[in-house]
């Protein structure tokens, strides 16, 4: 067994352990600062856990030393407390991290690293990019690339038209963030929450909207190569006005605590929930001006006897696909890996990643 440290006991890194440990090929020590957290996995076979402050690096340090790798799921704003821990410890690195700018420091950590360093693995950025790069290698010529993906109630019931499904200062932080994207030729930043957009899908209507992170290495690999490069979230038509006068006539922009306070004891949590995930690419092939689109939704599914949300299970099994391709030798063991470097059907096939293939079993009968 490889033995891994999960830094962050919440909704995700919870489910990574019980991926992980599942497999038969892990064992995991699991790092939080709150001992509440770990309580539940007391007593577990392989699993052993150490409750100390994540930003604390002599600490993490040491809790990750002797590890193969450290699968970071902690907040975004510990990323580089983590990474830089992970490369003093010797351990390779995978983060879910949305934030732009701690994406950078990751990057920066890996130029001389023993190790590999494989930030933003999850669903978006991660999944979306593999998905997408599987698409642009298609054209011979590029015109635009779209990536849209929303995690979305089944079921919304609320103005907002949305639930808590996943880190709420995650969603916070892509929410108030710059974009990174490329407009006409040129790689720009745009502002989060603009350049709203309706689209149908299974006859459904959907809201689109910029918001920060999605896109990963993406918009430095294509700069130069495509005219148009963007990512937006996906939400039920509605949430996009609302949000922001939230943030803009309210001032919770600059005041995210407060806003953090009340989505979380106003919004509730569901695992009624579905991903999905929605790719457009058009340019030129044989002279031809052709498109192509990648679309999957997913839904909850069981984990071990417990049903985890489409959230959780495209998250997770994200970084933890990527995690296994790093240790059996499909992925360098050393420097700074793109998502872009990682071919869709070799994802696909894994045994994490199968959970976003269209034979993985969905439990829609569960989650109604």
């Amino acid at each position: 067994m490889r033995k891994v440290a999960v830094v962050g006991a919440g909704k995700i890194g919870s489910t990574v352990v019980d991926l992980l440990v599942g497999s038969g090929s892990y064992e995991v020590v699991l790092i939080d600062q709150s001992a509440e957290a770990l309580a539940e996995f007391a007593g577990r076979a392989h699993i052993s856990t150490a409750a100390l402050a994540i930003d604390n690096p002599a600490q993490l340090e040491g809790a990750m030393t002797g590890c193969f790798a450290a699968v970071n799921c902690a907040p975004y704003h510990l990323t580089i407390a983590v990474a830089r821990a992970a490369k003093a410890a010797g351990a390779h690195y995978l983060d879910l991290t949305e934030d732009v700018a701690s994406s950078r420091v990751v990057r920066d950590l890996a130029a001389d690293a023993a190790t590999a360093f494989i930030p933003q693995c999850g669903l978006a950025p991660g999944f979306i990019t593999i998905a997408a790069w599987d698409l642009i290698k298609h054209f011979d010529q590029l015109h635009d690339v779209r990536l849209r993906v929303g995690a979305l109630p089944r079921y919304p019931s609320n103005a907002l038209n949305y639930n808590l499904t996943w880190s709420t200062d995650g969603v916070i932080n892509e929410y108030c963030e710059p974009c990174e994207a490329i407009v006409n030729g040129a790689l720009r930043e745009t502002p989060a929450m603009e350049e709203r957009e309706e689209f149908a899908l299974d006859g459904v209507t959907y809201e689109a909207f910029n918001t920060s992170g999605g896109l990963g290495t993406l918009c430095h690999t294509l700069e130069g190569q495509v005219r148009n490069l963007n990512y937006k979230t996906i939400r039920y038509p509605g949430h996009a006005a609302i949000i922001k006068a939230l943030l803009n006539d309210l001032n919770l922009r600059n005041r995210r605590d407060v806003l953090k306070d009340i989505l979380e004891n106003s919004v509730p949590a569901t695992m009624q929930d579905v991903v999905i995930v929605f790719v457009t690419v058009s340019g030129m092939k044989k002279g031809h001006l052709m498109q192509e689109t990648y679309v999957n939704k997913v839904f909850a599914q069981e984990v071990g006897g417990e049903v985890k949300s489409a959230i959780q299970i495209t998250t997770a099994g994200a970084i933890c696909a990527v995690l296994d391709m790093l240790a059996d030798g499909s992925l360098p063991a050393q420097g700074f890996i793109r998502q872009e470097d990682i071919p869709l059907h070799a994802f696909l096939a894994n045994r994490f990643g199968r959970y976003y293939a269209p034979e993985a079993p969905l439990l829609r009968a569960a989650a109604e």
